[in-house]
């Protein structure tokens, strides 16, 4: 941050010698001068390098310190979209109990999904039509469709999340392959 921090400035000026003075014992702590000088302003460039790569880590290990137990609370938001999907929609109008259920599996679902977008996740690839890619997408098995094109992700099996937009877990997916 430069708060508190002193620059040091070195001028060239040499009180000691003169251009009409110049003996070998002057030449030699000239050179040691400008040796020491260059010594103490590589070691000061270090310093800052030093600092500013610790604050870095130090942001990154606060950032991603949820990494793991972000990861196992996907695992029942999975759960509760494969709960969702279960529900028979024609049951649900006949059956209050399960009407009942689907509400609470969605409001659990949402205050879930909320609290990870306030601690930095963020879901992608939640529908089909995004261009496969390897960085973003485990691709699980490839199919042809002629209505779709080609190298695209086809089918979502299961939503990817970045964390802090680093890919926390990339989606799993169907991909086109049209020969």
């Amino acid at each position: 941050d430069g708060e508190g921090e002193e620059k040091m400035e070195f001028k060239e000026e040499d009180p000691v010698a003169s251009e009409e003075d110049s003996s070998p014992e002057i030449d030699a702590l000239q050179a040691e001068i400008k040796s020491l000088k260059d010594q103490l302003l590589r070691s000061y460039a270090e310093q800052e390098n030093t600092r500013n790569i610790a604050k870095r880590d130090v942001q990154e290990a606060r950032q991603f310190a949820i990494k793991s137990f972000a990861k196992s609370l996907l695992e029942v938001s999975d759960n509760l979209q494969r709960a969702l999907e279960s529900v028979n929609p024609d049951e649900l109008e006949s059956n209050p109990s399960l009407k009942s259920l689907q509400e609470g599996i969605l409001m659990t679902q949402s205050g879930l999904n909320k609290a990870l977008q306030a601690n930095g996740l963020e879901a992608f690839c939640e529908q089909p039509g995004d261009k496969f890619d390897p960085s973003l997408h485990n691709a699980l098995m490839q199919y042809p469709d002629p209505n779709q094109e080609n190298d695209t992700v086809g089918q979502v099996i299961k939503v990817g999340y970045k964390l802090h937009q680093r890919v926390l877990r990339p989606a799993e997916v169907g991909v086109v392959k049209n020969h």
